[in-house]
């Protein structure tokens, strides 16, 4: 049960307007502000990395780390989720990218978006658990876009 009493009202004035039960009613706003979130965290990530790609290519990589891992989330959206990929189709997707595929590759894999093992890529299946020090160098909103990504939204 939440001890939020501000949570408790909302959740109160919509069991009052839909007849839900608290329980159901406190689960359809959670599930509405994860959606919520989910969307503004896309929007962010379109709104930056929509300047750095120019005909789904980008020039460079970025110096700042937040906006490199931006631009490799981006990148992710090449890969199917799930699927497992030869080095040389993570080379070819990267390559149209950037032609520093090797760099990319070595990026994808160091912040967690793609993990390798016996020279075979996938996704990581879902996202990665990160220390203090990592969350000062991603988006804030990666954990909500990499979730709805990996789960094939």
């Amino acid at each position: 049960m939440t001890r939020d009493s501000d949570f408790k009202q909302v959740v109160r004035a919509r069991m009052t307007e839909t007849g839900e039960t608290y329980t159901a009613a406190r689960a359809a706003l959670e599930r509405s502000a994860r959606e919520e979130a989910y969307d503004v965290a896309r929007a962010e990530q379109r709104r930056l990395v929509g300047r750095l790609f120019t005909d789904g290519r980008i020039e460079r990589v970025p110096a700042k780390r937040k906006v490199r891992a931006a631009v490799l989330l981006e990148v992710l959206r090449r890969f199917e989720p799930g699927r497992e990929y030869s080095e040389k189709e993570v080379n070819e997707v990267l390559l149209g990218v950037h032609e520093d595929f090797a760099y990319l590759r070595r990026e994808l894999v160091n912040y967690h978006y793609l993990e390798r093992e016996d020279g075979r890529y996938r996704t990581a299946a879902r996202a990665p658990e990160r220390s203090v020090i990592e969350r000062q160098e991603i988006p804030a909103w990666e954990e909500h876009w990499l979730e709805g990504f990996l789960a094939g939204r």
